[in-house]
């Protein structure tokens, strides 16, 4: 599980624009905020590192 989209939330940022900056689909990043599809480990970095914070912001301690 992720908290992609609690962060979209706060820092008030669309999936749309996550996307564009990732270089995928709406669908795929969509997939990723609805924890429908889990992102690798590279892509969680990409999007750490677009929305300027650390990777375990994004993640959910099970």
């Amino acid at each position: 599980m992720n908290r992609i989209k609690e962060v979209l939330e706060e820092r008030g940022v669309k999936q749309v624009w996550l996307a564009e900056q990732l270089g995928k689909s709406f669908n795929t990043v969509n997939g990723y905020v609805q924890n429908r599809k889990q992102p690798s480990l590279e892509v969680l970095y990409q999007i750490a590192e677009i929305l300027n914070i650390k990777v375990s912001d994004l993640l959910i301690e099970n």
